[in-house]
């Protein structure tokens, strides 16, 4: 049988969580429907190899911005019966306090984008409302798949009693989004907190987050971390103080490996956090404080019960998400 060609466009090929769902993705079932390829983002490339690959179908990952709409543009021309679809990894209502001037020419940019595709897959059903309420898409072209990579490993972890002091875990990109810094300005606030933080990653921030931690004795820094279910088998709960989180592929790894964790309440991390741990505004450094303090104090029994919620609700996830891709691509095709 022939196998229709799948063609991802990436932004790079750093790790992240899209490159986490997207390995987990062309290495699953549908490999044997699909012919997958990935490219990452360079308009001559993609156009060169890109014509020559004729896909069916371009699932497009970077972010939308100005300037690459020509190349989506360029995309479109050159594979006129290619049928394209954006999944919007990193737009949402949190996204736009912090880093957008003018929401109306954010919101007519995103329009055009959303308009060349034949579909937009939000990651989120947060994503899906901001999208909808502000009509940046016609909703018979958008659909919700949230992200999901393949969990065997967290789900492996094995229980443990709370240590003393107690071991919260936080891990991503060091930039703004994630806040890291506001999780340092908490832990200022509880000097005498019973409770060590581990620290895992690295990026832009990293030389004024280790400025920021100076004087904290509580906080390590452990750099990139590559083990993750390893990095959580040690640890008691996670802490999650992103800015804005479309989605939040660390609350769903948490939840796999039966951790409790303090997140965000914000877009995607809200509809995940239900029963396993305690939802905090966002870069609020007291209230984080607090809450830390809270779920120190916790018994830990609290822990496990949010700890069996969080892999109960998560289990199942991975195949329900390539099974939603599977649908999608094949209604696009039919169409």
């Amino acid at each position: 049988m022939k196998k229709h060609k799948v063609l991802h466009i990436v932004k790079d090929n750093k790790v992240g969580g899209v490159k986490s769902n997207l390995n987990g993705f062309v290495k699953s079932n549908l490999a044997a429907e699909f012919d997958f390829s990935v490219l990452t983002q360079g308009s001559d490339r993609i156009a060169i190899e890109n014509w020559q690959l004729q896909p069916d179908v371009i699932i497009w990952h970077p972010p939308c911005r100005l300037k690459s709409l020509p190349s989506l543009l360029l995309l479109k021309l050159l594979n006129p019966h290619t049928k394209i679809i954006i999944h919007e990894h990193g737009y949402s209502q949190g996204y736009e306090p912090f880093n957008v001037s003018s929401v109306s020419r954010f919101h007519f940019m995103l329009k055009l984008f959303y308009g060349l595709a034949d579909k937009v897959v939000a990651i989120s059903q947060s994503q899906q409302a901001w999208m909808l309420q502000n009509s940046l898409v016609a909703p018979q072209k958008l659909a919700v798949i949230s992200q999901c990579p393949p969990l065997d490993k967290f789900f492996a972890v094995t229980p443990k009693s709370p240590s003393n002091p107690f071991k919260l875990a936080a891990y991503g990109r060091f930039c703004a989004q994630k806040g890291f810094d506001v999780l340092l300005k908490a832990l200022q606030l509880i000097p005498h907190a019973p409770v060590r933080v581990y620290i895992g990653g690295e990026g832009v921030m990293e030389a004024e987050l280790k400025q920021l931690a100076q004087g904290l004795d509580n906080v390590e820094f452990v750099g990139r971390v590559d083990d993750v279910p390893g990095f959580l088998q040690d640890c008691d709960a996670v802490v999650i103080p992103s800015r804005w989180e479309p989605w939040g592929n660390v609350c769903l790894e948490a939840k796999a490996a039966g951790k409790a964790a303090i997140a965000s309440d914000v877009d995607g991390l809200t509809e995940q956090m239900t029963g396993c741990g305690l939802l905090v505004p966002p870069n609020d450094p007291e209230k984080l404080a607090q809450a830390i303090v809270d779920l120190v104090e916790l018994p830990p029994s609290q822990l496990e019960i949010w700890g069996k919620n969080g892999r109960r609700l998560v289990s199942g996830d991975n195949g329900q998400y390539i099974g939603r891709w599977q649908v999608l691509l094949k209604e696009v095709l039919a169409n």
